[in-house]
């Protein structure tokens, strides 16, 4: 926006407007001054900037320095536009004097002079000093400055414009649409890689729940099977399924695990026959009765005639019966029979499985400790999932962590780190990561001489900058921390209780790809008698 001697001048300029008449002219320009001191309370300029598009209003953009008040559209209220001046000596954007015109009448909107369209003229002396004047990039996180003749191709180029994801519809940066769009947006399409079926990620849970060929684990007895498997495995095969008995139809009504089934056959015998040979005979009985109409109905003669073949039918049926009942006793006698020795077997399997399962233990054992003396004093321990560890830290639960052991050389000292995150509340140390070294009991520590002696170079890697965070400290053979082990691990350690703030770890990229690497290198100093033996020590490495 133009001061108001600047106005004048401008005027006088190119069409004075105030010929004789002071007061008129004075009252013209208290009139004007008046509407370059509140543009804003003006119910024109309101209405005729708001209609106007976003891309033919004023420029909408950071000026550096600040926009002065010559160049600023009184409609918009911003930079000028395609700046045109009036024969009253204002300047306007194009569309916005225009839009003015056309809607609140051929009026200047400042001192209401009678203006048309025709008498505007392009003020090119004030577009190229707009056009020269400097700008911050609108887009977050840019810091560049050009003039704003040049904003648009910068605009083009810049690496933190964003744009629509056409998916999902959330603003993304340029730069990482195509990213975003593999792997971050909602509506990405994913293949399940059990059924090879195609979905939404949105409906990645619910998907998960009908999937007939995802991994889903048994109610009863935990295991893990695919889910079109589950209700053949509950009906045929999980041995903490729930049954009914078998002689239900006879009238046991107990349900217990498929796995007991067998002992609750043997231990209810005697009753699963009481209740079969109840059902029979009232099934006896039932299939024996005679209706009594059909006896009131004949003579006392006729009705005693007929009930004797009656009887007479009904025996041969319980021979029948009773026939049944004593072979399906001695199938029973067989069946268990066959379930003690099945049982017996199971056992036997079972105490084989636990030997190889030892056995097995054994050998990974075996296979660590081997594993760990190949590192020679150098060890890098990478720590997986460690957002996890500092979302639980966050949230006040404390995250100690102990690394796979590893030894200084063969022979050499067994050793391993531990890590804590220190919570928020922590008096003196918090958000603090803290690390320390701690001796083991070892294959070699008969060998060795004790206390442990050296250097111990303790580091958190910058995986992005190789800025590594280091710190190198020497042992004290007073302490218990470096004497021979008498458990499996030293509960003493030495290290750093404020090692690295947890901040500092944030602002570099010490965690990559939700991993943290944490590297020990420890050099022993071996006494002259160890020397004379023969075990030489390990010369220094090159540090970090």
């Amino acid at each position: 926006m133009m001061a108001c001697s600047d106005t004048e001048k401008l005027s006088l300029d190119v069409e004075p407007y105030c010929d004789g008449d002071l007061s008129g002219c004075a009252a013209a320009m208290e009139k004007e001054r008046e509407s370059y001191l509140s543009p804003t309370e003006n119910p024109s300029t309101i209405s005729v900037s708001a209609s106007i598009p976003p891309d033919q209003q004023g420029y909408d953009v950071e000026f550096d320095p600040p926009l002065e008040n010559k160049y600023e559209c009184p409609i918009c209220l911003m930079g000028l536009r395609s700046a045109v001046q009036t024969p009253c000596g204002h300047r306007f954007c194009n569309s916005c004097i225009k839009k003015s015109i056309r809607d609140t009448g051929q009026k200047c909107p400042v001192d209401n002079e009678v203006l048309l369209e025709e008498q505007l003229f392009p003020d090119n002396f004030a577009k190229r000093e707009i056009l020269s004047l400097s700008v911050r990039c609108p887009n977050v996180g840019c810091s560049d400055k050009m003039e704003l003749r040049q904003l648009e191709k910068h605009l083009s180029q810049c690496k933190f414009a964003t744009v629509q994801c056409p998916q999902c519809l959330e603003s993304v940066r340029k730069s990482h649409l195509d990213e975003h769009k593999s792997e971050q947006c909602i509506q990405r399409l994913m293949t399940c890689p059990a059924c090879a079926g195609s979905f939404v990620y949105a409906n990645k849970q619910i998907h998960e729940q009908i999937c007939p060929f995802a991994n889903t684990v048994c109610e009863y007895c935990e295991m893990e099977l695919i889910r079109d498997q589950l209700a053949l495995h509950c009906d045929t095969d999980c041995l903490k399924a729930p049954v009914a008995c078998t002689f239900r139809t006879f009238g046991c009504h107990v349900k217990m695990p498929r796995n007991e089934l067998a002992q609750h056959m043997q231990e209810f015998t005697q009753m699963h026959m009481r209740c079969m040979a109840e059902f029979l005979r009232s099934q006896t009985l039932n299939s024996c009765s005679v209706p009594s109409f059909a006896t009131h109905s004949s003579s006392d003669e006729r009705g005693a005639s007929a009930r004797a073949p009656d009887s007479c039918q009904c025996r041969p049926e319980l021979m029948n019966l009773r026939e049944t009942v004593l072979e399906l006793e001695g199938r029973l006698v067989r069946q268990d029979q066959q379930i003690r020795e099945l049982c017996i077997h199971n056992e036997t399997q079972k105490n084989q499985v636990t030997e190889l399962r030892r056995k097995l233990s054994s050998l990974e054992e075996a296979t660590r400790e081997l594993e760990a003396q190949q590192y020679q004093g150098v060890y890098v321990w990478r720590l997986e999932n460690f957002s996890l560890h500092l979302r639980n830290q966050e949230a006040g639960q404390p995250i100690v962590l102990h690394s796979p052991p590893f030894y200084t050389g063969r022979p050499g000292y067994k050793l391993c780190l531990r890590l804590h995150l220190q919570t928020p509340s922590a008096p003196r140390c918090s958000n603090y990561i803290s690390l320390f070294v701690h001796t083991m009991q070892g294959e070699f520590d008969s060998q060795l001489s004790w206390p442990l002696q050296g250097m111990i170079q303790l580091a958190v890697l910058d995986q992005a900058e190789g800025q590594h965070h280091v710190e190198v400290m020497e042992t004290k053979p007073d302490l218990q921390a470096f004497q021979r082990p008498t458990v499996q691990r030293n509960p003493k350690g030495f290290g750093y209780v404020t090692f690295l703030h947890l901040q500092a770890l944030r602002q570099r990229g010490f965690v990559k790809e939700d991993v943290l690497l944490v590297r020990c290198e420890v050099t022993p100093r071996f006494d002259a008698s160890l020397r004379r033996e023969g075990v030489q020590p390990r010369g220094s490495e090159p540090s970090l």
